[in-house]
């Protein structure tokens, strides 16, 4: 059955959409697909006009096409490389961003960029037949960057907003380089999503280019106006990290992912899966070290019922514990502590 009370009111149409949905998919999709059937005849019945209807299937296309092309790779962390179109091969911006996207490969990464020119091209170059490009279709740059792997891993889309959406789903880290309103937009968005919870914890990197001043002047900004004016705490720095060097760049990355495997926000509790146990003193002395964001202990856990339902990464050791769904920039300490803590 779909959403409890989704319905179209009409119960010979309810009971056509039930029919289909049982007719194209699986006991675990049904409930999904019943209510994407639901709300497509519900824009009929809105009398949604032309432009309405275009928008809402356009968007949809791009969607499923993003999700079927990255299906067949999720098992594989990927990084979103984010920088300046305009830096030239002979600059050091793109030297670098070519440099980390050959040694974040050489760790078992592959790499999503913009597909355009710039820090996006030197990305694709270094990433090589391990890189993906979302181009999104603009007048003045219609084709990708001649790195770019043609087929399948380069995915046109017409709007940003679902260029932006696989940029975050379908990675595991974002790194930018210094750039212009894109790159800022993009660095201001994963900011956003990762302080409210809306994404899941990841490496959010700022890299500094060597001589430069770029990121810098922008931490300063932060801490000057947004700090120091009460619009942002301490704690929320804790979201990113600014470095002066791509091993800097690549050890944070892989380095967030030593023994942090992936989480997940039940109603109750919160389950961090790991990649090794914790010992048990550990989990007493970061129970005390972070009592201002949970309830009780950290501790030793089962999968959750729906990650049993789901078939998600069931032999993995886990975690629990009563977060406070608030304090986002401490969940990504708390990961961090993880990851140093002598694994059993």
């Amino acid at each position: 059955m779909g959403s409890k009370g989704y319905k179209t009111g009409n119960p010979r149409i309810d009971k056509e959409i039930e029919e289909l949905a049982a007719k194209y998919s699986t006991p675990q999709s049904r409930s999904y697909l019943q209510d994407l059937f639901m709300t497509v005849v519900k824009l009929h019945l809105d009398k949604a006009d032309g432009r309405d209807l275009y928008l809402a299937t356009s968007t949809l296309k791009e969607l499923r096409h993003i999700f079927r092309v990255f299906s067949k790779y999720r098992d594989v962390r990927k990084v979103v490389m984010f920088g300046s179109h305009r830096a030239s091969p002979k600059s050091e911006e793109y030297k670098m961003a070519l440099e980390f996207a050959e040694e974040i490969v050489k760790k078992g990464f592959m790499v999503i960029t913009g597909g355009g020119g710039g820090v996006m091209e030197a990305g694709n170059c270094g990433a090589a037949t391990k890189g993906f490009a979302v181009k999104i279709k603009l007048p003045a740059e219609l084709k990708p960057n001649p790195f770019v792997c043609k087929g399948e891993k380069l995915i046109n889309v017409r709007y940003f907003f679902t260029r932006k959406l696989a940029f975050i789903k379908e990675s595991d880290a974002t790194v930018l380089f210094p750039g212009g309103f894109g790159t800022h937009d993009e660095g201001f968005e994963v900011l956003t999503l990762l302080e409210t919870g809306k994404c899941s914890p990841r490496p959010l990197v700022f890299v500094e280019v060597p001589g430069k001043k770029y990121w810098k002047t922008w931490l300063g900004f932060l801490k000057k106006q947004l700090l120091a004016g009460g619009l942002l705490t301490e704690e929320e720095f804790s979201l990113f990290t600014v470095v002066g060097s791509i091993k800097e760049a690549v050890d944070e990355i892989t380095g967030f992912y030593r023994n942090y495997h992936s989480i997940q926000y039940g109603r109750d509790v919160t389950v961090v899966r790991l990649n090794r146990k914790i010992p048990v003193k550990d989990l007493k002395r970061l129970s005390k070290k972070y009592k201002d964001i949970i309830t009780g202990e950290i501790l030793p856990s089962g999968p959750l019922p729906s990650e049993v339902r789901n078939k998600e990464f069931l032999g993995l050791p886990r975690i629990c514990m009563k977060f406070n769904r608030k304090n986002y920039g401490r969940i990504i300490a708390l990961i961090r502590d993880l990851n140093s803590c002598v694994c059993e």
